[in-house]
């Protein structure tokens, strides 16, 4: 079994937390992982992504080549279109719909959709109004890994307790806070995959 998931967006969208609750869990289940990861400059809203790749045997390599990916994982949807070459045939975009306008000529969000839509059937998450219900805008990106999680190779249970890991030191109410988050991006998913069937 090999897994490879490029997660991007951009810098203070928390790609990094994204990428390391799915290391947990993987090594949760003994598997071996292997990250590679550029940042941008988040102050200026750079874009920031992480290769993940996820394997039952040994990783030799920590990026993933162009149209290989099973899933491109984004928190913005511009960042999802600039990843589309990483994609395999029949890999899976998740991404959300909140635009970060970082630069001139931003395209409006109608065309970007667009291009997604042609890869099939993109799953077009709105991770902040999620994210609000969970009590927090702060936890877009566990909406985006809940919404992900059907297309990742690890178990829902042992993806929660990546996130537990990950936001224990910040106490029960942020932990709580995260994990529901991450059940209203999953719950948004699994609906999305009944209306496909």
């Amino acid at each position: 079994m090999q897994y490879d998931i490029i997660v991007s967006g951009v810098g203070g969208q928390g790609i990094l937390s994204i990428a390391a609750v799915i290391d947990l869990a993987a090594l949760h289940c003994g598997l071996h992982i292997h990250q590679a990861e550029v940042h941008g400059m988040s102050q200026r809203g750079g874009a920031v992504q992480s290769h993940l790749r996820i394997s039952d045997a040994e990783i030799h390599s920590g990026l993933i080549g162009e149209g290989t990916a099973d899933i491109i994982l984004s928190v913005e949807p511009l960042e999802a279109l600039r990843y589309l070459h990483y994609l395999a045939p029949e890999g899976r975009i998740v991404t959300a719909t909140e635009t970060v306008i970082n630069m001139p000529g931003y395209p409006p969000f109608e065309l970007i959709e667009a291009e997604l839509r042609r890869t099939g059937s993109p799953v077009l998450v709105d991770a902040a109004g999620l994210a609000r219900e969970a009590g927090s805008a702060r936890t877009s990106n566990m909406v985006m890994l809940g919404a992900a999680a059907p297309f990742i190779a690890l178990e829902q249970d042992i993806l929660e307790t990546g996130i537990k890991e990950l936001f224990e030191a910040k106490g029960e109410t942020i932990v709580a806070m995260n994990i529901d988050a991450f059940r209203k991006g999953l719950a948004f998913s699994q609906e999305h995959i009944i209306k496909e069937s």
